[in-house]
């Protein structure tokens, strides 16, 4: 958020900041952030839950990223698979062998790794199989129009299915109906995130949030 120009979108911030360099310190804050909050919250008696944490290219492929992460576990007290940390699936393909590498010792460490975005890059299944996933993400222009499209029905059911036969979770992205729920559930996604739950929220909104609906998977 920027007093002159308010808030700013990540779309705009985030090229930039990874043009420039700051991403790297930027990511790594925000990841340390997150580990702080999560432990708050486990502390007032909040159920343990996920918390996924975006991760830029340029943040992922720094060498030195599963020590820091091992490091701010550690300091933070909080359980690794309460983590998951999301990567584009063009940043997790681009260089394979790489990436294959930093999220085994990523996955080591006992946090969740999700492709963020699947479908919309070039996938190549024989690298997929390589990486240590948890998650597949639905992305949302596959879900915008999934009741009446039936190529969007093909894509999601396609993904949904891949990821069962690898063993794999699927969250769908950008849910706003219950119609579109109603379909997700009925095909056998895991999850879903998006405005049919809730807005985004402030920390102490999310935790009353998430008080208010035990039991409901997010």
């Amino acid at each position: 958020h920027s007093s002159s120009m308010g808030a700013v979108s990540p779309a705009e911030f985030i090229p930039l900041a990874e043009a420039s360099g700051l991403i790297v310190p930027v990511g790594a804050w925000v990841l340390h952030s997150a580990l702080r909050q999560l432990r708050a919250w486990l502390d007032t008696g909040l159920q343990p839950l996920t918390l996924a944490v975006n991760l830029s290219g340029v943040q992922f492929n720094q060498p030195e990223l599963p020590a820091q992460v091992a490091q701010w576990l550690h300091a933070s007290g909080v359980p690794p698979d309460c983590l998951e940390l999301e990567l584009t699936e063009a940043v997790a393909l681009k260089n394979p062998q790489q990436a294959v590498a930093q999220m085994q010792a990523l996955s080591r460490l006992g946090v969740r790794l999700a492709i963020d975005d699947f479908g919309t890059g070039y996938s190549s299944l024989s690298r997929l199989k390589r990486l240590a996933i948890d998650k597949l993400k639905i992305d949302q222009s596959f879900v915008q129009d999934l009741v009446t499209d039936p190529d969007d029905q093909a894509i999601a059911t396609a993904i949904i299915q891949l990821a069962r036969s690898l063993g794999l979770r699927t969250i769908a992205e950008g849910v706003e109906t219950a119609e579109q729920l109603a379909w997700l559930h009925h095909r056998g996604c895991d999850a879903i995130q998006g405005y049919h739950l809730s807005r985004p929220l402030p920390a102490a909104e999310f935790e009353a949030f998430v008080r208010a609906h035990r039991g409901l998977q997010v």
